[in-house]
């Protein structure tokens, strides 16, 4: 018996995870099968590069979620994705830094100050988007998809689930609001007949996943790299937070280095087939918490059943059919959560916005970022988070700190 419950454990490890591993793709028009597939091989990198000893599984970040509807939009998936291979890249260079400086280093560099706002403007800059969709349109506005009322209902019914799981539900049903709002918006949506099953029907039970070649574009690769910031700092936090719930220290083995490298690699293979960036899991990290399953084996199994899953076509083609109002709702909250992580992680490290230096850097990121500024040199422009990060990493390197803060800090 012992041998199915393993294959058992990570079974129900990725479905924790199902949720939100689709609705990345499924958001930015990425093949939800390929996610899978490569979440799975993600997962299989990560855990090759640290040894296999974290036990933490790895899929679609949704920090990427407005770059890469950005990137599509203005370069295509090809060159979005040769963008997010460098972005990716950006780990392996933390990761070296990180073995040659020690991880103290990172802090240094990405302070609260920095992060925390460009995680904020992950999550409000895609707030218009949210409520598109919430109203039955699609993500930009330009068409109504769904009519408002149907829609309407459809949204805050999914929205409504969404929270109500979150907060009130027992055991493993609480890591899994994302899924259960789906299911009651897609129920919803079919006896409101808005649900089209015509690609289920003709979809084959099995086929190859819709992979994509990345192709290199100098300017997606240009706003890409600032990207990979918040989620580089956020992975470290990922890396403390399941140290914690495992009783070991993974920072000093297998090392930071290792977990870096071993993300950074695992989106790159994500991204050189056309799947979302990689990055750990916190709906997992706490699936792993509430089941005391320390094994590291079972997010192979989880990662193995990923891989199984991404060549059932008629699953793909189920994904495709869920309404945009069902997103919509779930993405409403999904997006005020990131921008209030941002805010968290500026309030658990006491960042003083008192203090005129604090407040320039956080101040000048959310409207630079909430506001679209752009700059540009010929044909070379940064916006949105690239621009962000960018901005917020200089002004924090060139304004002074208050001597009068260093000596009570100290």
């Amino acid at each position: 018996m012992k041998n199915l419950t393993l294959p058992l454990q990570g079974a129900q490890m990725l479905f924790v995870a199902f949720g939100a591993l689709v609705l990345v793709p499924l958001l930015t028009g990425l093949d939800a099968s390929v996610a899978l597939f490569t979440a799975g091989i993600g997962t299989l990198i990560f855990q090759f590069v640290t040894k296999r000893q974290v036990p933490i599984f790895l899929a679609s970040s949704f920090a990427f979620i407005a770059p890469i509807t950005y990137g599509v939009g203005h370069w295509g998936v090809s060159a979005t994705m040769g963008g997010l291979i460098a972005a990716g890249a950006v780990y392996l260079v933390l990761s070296i830094l990180v073995k040659l400086r020690g991880p103290e280093f990172i802090t240094r560099l990405l302070p609260p100050v920095v992060v925390g706002p460009v995680i904020m403007i992950i999550g409000l800059g895609l707030a218009p988007t949210a409520v598109n969709m919430a109203l039955g349109k699609t993500g930009d506005g330009s068409a109504i998809l769904v009519p408002q009322q149907t829609a309407l209902i459809i949204s805050i019914a999914s929205l409504v689930t969404t929270i109500t799981v979150a907060i009130f539900g027992k055991g493993l049903l609480r890591l899994m609001p994302i899924l259960a709002g789906i299911i009651v918006g897609y129920v919803l949506s079919l006896f409101m007949g808005i649900v089209d099953f015509s690609a289920v029907n003709t979809a084959a039970w099995f086929s190859v996943p819709n992979f994509v070649a990345p192709e290199f574009s100098w300017k997606a690769i240009a706003f890409m790299i600032p990207v990979a910031i918040a989620p580089a700092v956020e992975h470290i936090g990922d890396i403390v937070a399941i140290s914690n719930v495992a009783g070991k220290d993974f920072l000093k083995k297998p090392g930071l280095h290792r977990t870096l490298a071993g993300d950074g690699l695992a989106t790159m293979a994500a991204v050189a087939l056309g799947g979302p960036p990689n990055t750990t899991y916190s709906e997992v990290t706490g699936a792993v918490t509430l089941t005391r399953n320390f094994n590291p084996v079972t997010m192979t199994w989880a990662a193995v059943t990923a891989i199984i899953l991404a060549f059932v076509g008629k699953l793909g083609a189920a994904l495709q059919t869920i309404p945009v109002p069902v997103m919509g709702g779930i993405m409403c909250l999904l997006f005020g959560s990131i921008a209030a992580i941002g805010l968290n992680s500026m309030i658990r490290a006491q960042v003083d916005l008192a203090q005129p230096r604090n407040l320039a850097i956080v101040g000048v990121t959310l409207v630079f970022g909430i506001g679209g500024m752009a700059f540009g040199v010929g044909d070379f422009s940064l916006t949105g988070i690239s621009l962000c990060g960018i901005v917020a990493i200089l002004m924090n390197l060139v304004l002074p700190h208050e001597s009068h803060h260093h000596e009570s800090a100290h």
